[in-house]
């Protein structure tokens, strides 16, 4: 097979699996005429995209924030990625797998605003900001700034890189309900000293879903002359943003997360004067220093997952990225909306519906996380995470496109009795 065919025929794969009864094209044509925010609140027009899941009955799946499986028709064009890269073998590792991945690259880069030769497709989150973290020259008595509420495997890599250097961590305690934007900044900027080099900050806080403001942390940051890096596990497929807005140094996401990729499926942006500042994780041979692809040397890996990141795109932007925003809004504020206030029930998220969307976390105040996650699931048949530290003690909300107001008036009836109780 020629190379130029291959790669006109990438987008087909998968076209020639069972045509599954329902129809996600046809449904959304009926829609077009409305707005995302009137489509927010449509219960049939979710119902319709909730059709296109295969979705475990044993529990409500209030759990999406750790892995949003893949929809069906993701699914069976990931499957035929494998039997297609299967059939070709060598040849395709040997042909075709990088113009594809370069392919891939210039698609995420066009969704989160950005330069294609500034991406490289990792396999998480964790690699791409440990990559950054482990890869710049330390010297002792350099500063790190993070955040106690940043997710746990980067302040271990920090912790780490403090072992090896002796650099120094500086922590700081992000409000779960601050008054402005000023506050955190403020607490960011107290800081910075003469001696720190990189700051880390949450765009969305993992354990909360608090949307920080990160253009004006990064440009404090910037004024003083510190590098930035941003934690987005959770943001690329969850809402709109552009990278480029930020002014950030670099910026880690995991795909298989609210982009619904296969498991194993990553994403790094450096910014482009950056790139040969940075020790790659695994060395790629005599690069030119400024090639975003040293950072990206993994040796042999599943290329079908790369490929599905197309497919994933396209489902997303087919469904809507102003809709899909605007429905994890909806839903978020339709439960935590009727909880904030009740006797007993901590909400641990901003009530500003600008430093939130999808994410939120809940608490009782008479019972542990823990418990309470073990009760939700053993009662009421609802499948959340536990979050005790760092100021956070409650559960971890996360519902997806196919989830229905209808099982959230199960979790919002279950809060309240336990409260009561």
């Amino acid at each position: 097979m020629e190379k130029r065919t291959f790669l006109r025929g990438l987008s087909l794969l998968g076209l020639g699996a069972a045509t599954p009864a329902f129809s996600l094209d046809r449904w959304l044509k009926n829609y077009n005429s409305l707005s995302p925010a009137t489509l927010a609140g449509e219960e049939e027009f979710w119902l319709g995209i909730r059709k296109g899941y295969r979705l475990k009955p044993d529990y409500i799946n209030l759990e999406n924030g750790y892995y949003c499986f893949m929809p069906q028709e993701t699914l069976e064009n990931f499957i035929d990625h494998i039997r297609e890269v299967n059939y070709q073998g060598s040849y395709y590792m040997r042909t075709v797998q990088f113009d594809n991945k370069r392919k891939v690259a210039a698609r995420l880069a066009a969704l989160t605003g950005c330069s294609a030769d500034e991406v490289a497709v990792t396999r998480n989150t964790t690699e791409s900001l440990d990559m950054i973290i482990g890869g710049l020259d330390w010297k002792p008595g350099d500063e790190a700034v993070m955040a106690e509420q940043d997710y746990g495997s980067m302040l271990n890599m920090f912790r780490q890189v403090s072992q090896r250097f002796g650099t120094v961590n500086k922590f700081v305690n992000v409000p779960n309900h601050p008054k402005n934007d000023e506050e955190i900044v403020e607490l960011y900027e107290k800081a910075i000293t003469s001696r720190t080099r990189l700051l880390m900050v949450s765009h969305m806080v993992n354990i909360t879903g608090h949307i920080l403001p990160i253009r004006k942390i990064a440009d404090m940051a910037k004024r003083k002359g510190v590098l930035v890096m941003v934690d987005g596990a959770h943001c690329i497929g969850h809402f709109k943003f552009s990278i480029q807005d930020l002014n950030c140094d670099f910026y880690g996401a995991s795909l298989h997360k609210w982009l619904s990729v296969p498991l194993g499926a990553g994403f790094l942006y450096v910014r482009k004067e950056q790139i040969g500042k940075v020790w790659p994780l695994l060395s790629a041979g005599e690069k030119n220093l400024d090639d975003i692809t040293r950072l990206n040397q993994t040796g042999t890996h599943p290329c079908p997952t790369d490929l599905t990141i197309l497919d994933a795109i396209d489902y997303y932007e087919k469904i809507g990225v102003d809709r899909k925003e605007a429905r994890l809004r909806y839903l978020q504020n339709y439960w935590s909306g009727q909880l904030r206030g009740v006797k007993n029930i901590i909400i641990n998220t901003p009530d500003d519906p600008t430093r939130s969307c999808g994410i939120a976390n809940v608490g009782v105040s008479t019972i542990k996380p823990t418990e309470l996650a073990d009760l939700l699931m053993k009662k009421y048949r609802i499948y959340t995470v536990a979050i005790d530290g760092a100021g956070v003690h409650g559960l971890r909300i996360t519902p997806n496109v196919y989830t229905t107001t209808e099982e959230l008036d199960v979790l919002i009836r279950a809060l309240k009795e336990i409260a009561a109780s």
